[in-house]
């Protein structure tokens, strides 16, 4: 049987063929290759998803080992949409929309809002490519609750339909601006987490003290209400010229420019929210200014905001050692008097050029020999370790947690400890406590297992 497309435009049928030879369904695309298309259909579905569930548009009954398209009846919703020029010198946004949805749901896709998406999937991408490309498309409600550790603070959660679009916008122009960061810039960029700054910090201090035989000192640093404080005008300029297309340009602009609190479902009760401080909620915030923290884009805007002090910290203060992870950022150096001078200059520097300010309470400088403290490890002469608090909080957790979570919560500490070379110690006491809780412990002290019973 051939699903035939009634639009020029595009065509794509999302429900893959059937494994058995009564199926003979072939995609007819008038804009692409049919293989391309089918081949990321197949990628979609997954062969727990049967054909029967997906709706049609149509209300037909369907015939066994055939499946009907919603694409091939939505001429007169779409009419206007395809009047509309394409994005960029993008022919295939649909395509881009599949993988941007593929790349949403890999870690979240037994969530509510995850399964709620993929329940009318065909539909639902559908009707937000048609939005994208008309312009109708507009930022949907958020949710914002607060969590505890390690301290109070607000989480906004955009609705699954635009973190899909976060993706997207994420996927097309983050490649462009990974190029051109600094190889001291970390976070939220892929292969630059915790522990790749953490090791890029102590081998730059292993280079200064010459394998720790010569004294040095380190300038740590620390911006104040970052993410709240952020002047969206200033981040535009940074942003948006930068941005190949006139359409990928505005979709940026719709995303950053969205404002969460004018429809918001807060979870958390009244008294928890409090607990957060005025200054650092995104309620209390002026108009066009904070990221809701907890958004893929944020985190990518927040490092094209710090970009800036990235290149000024490399090219104007010429400073050869020097790490930033998010809003924290450390410089190595001889001489106290040098990073004092560092420091007048940039405290100088960020309100000028960004709107931001350092904290002065989180302001340290020291001996490289006392340990830095970044990014949960604690680099001292000869051997990384894990923050002191790293096992007390471990334990307090396990403690307080369901049974049914034990073992994800074990491997979870497992996993942050071994990230220290030297956390064996730690590592052997967390191994008592999994051992005294039924769990199995390998031999080296990183995971652990479920004990099985035969029958």
């Amino acid at each position: 049987m051939t699903v035939k497309a009634l639009m020029s435009a595009r065509h794509v049928n999302l429900v893959a063929p059937l494994l058995h030879e009564s199926t003979d369904m072939h995609i007819t695309d008038t804009a692409t290759t049919a293989r391309a298309w089918s081949g990321a259909a197949s990628d979609l579905i997954g062969e727990s998803l049967r054909v029967d569930g997906l709706e049609s548009a149509t209300g037909a009954p369907r015939t066994p080992g055939t499946a009907t398209s919603t694409t091939a009846t939505r001429t007169t919703t779409t009419s206007a949409a395809l009047a509309r020029p394409a994005p960029s010198a993008d022919s295939n946004l649909f395509y881009l929309l599949v993988e941007a949805y593929l790349d949403c749901r890999r870690t979240k896709r037994n969530s509510a809002t995850a399964l709620a998406f993929e329940a009318h999937l065909e539909s639902n991408l559908c009707e937000l490519h048609d939005d994208l490309v008309s312009g109708a498309y507009r930022p949907g409600r958020s949710t914002c609750f607060v969590t505890m550790r390690p301290k109070p603070r607000e989480i906004w959660a955009a609705g699954f339909r635009d973190r899909v679009v976060h993706h997207l916008l994420h996927n097309r122009i983050s490649p462009r601006f990974y190029r051109s960061f600094t190889a001291d810039s970390c976070a939220c960029i892929p292969g630059r987490g915790t522990l790749y700054a953490a090791r890029r910090l102590e081998h730059q201090v292993r280079c200064i003290t010459e394998n720790w035989s010569r004294p040095a000192f380190y300038l740590k640093c620390d911006l104040a209400n970052f993410f709240v404080a952020i002047d969206k005008h200033v981040l535009r300029e940074q942003l948006v010229p930068r941005i190949d297309g006139a359409w990928w340009q505005e979709l940026a602009e719709t995303v950053l420019f969205h404002d969460p609190r004018a429809d918001v479902e807060v979870r958390s009760a009244a008294d928890v929210m409090r607990l957060v401080p005025a200054h650092k909620s995104l309620f209390n915030a002026p108009a066009d200014t904070g990221l809701p923290i907890g958004n893929l884009s944020s985190q990518f805007f927040a490092n094209v905001h710090l970009d800036a002090l990235d290149q000024f910290a490399k090219h104007q203060l010429r400073a050869p050692q020097y790490v930033r992870y998010v809003d924290d950022f450390v410089l190595l150096h001889e001489s106290t008097e040098q990073l004092a001078h560092w420091h007048r200059r940039i405290a100088a520097f960020l309100p000028a050029r960004l709107g931001a300010h350092l904290n002065p309470r989180k302001t340290v400088l020291q001996p490289v020999a006392r340990g830095i403290d970044f990014v949960g490890h604690v680099i001292r002469p000869w051997h990384r370790t894990p923050r002191a608090n790293a096992l007390p909080n471990a334990l307090r957790r396990l403690g307080a947690c369901e049974k049914v979570d034990e073992f994800d919560q074990v491997n979870s500490y497992f996993g942050l400890l071994r990230q220290s070379p030297a956390s064996h110690h730690l590592r052997t006491q967390l191994a008592n406590v999994a051992r005294a809780r039924g769990f199995c412990v390998n031999a080296s002290f990183t995971k652990v297992f479920r004990k099985t019973v035969n029958a």
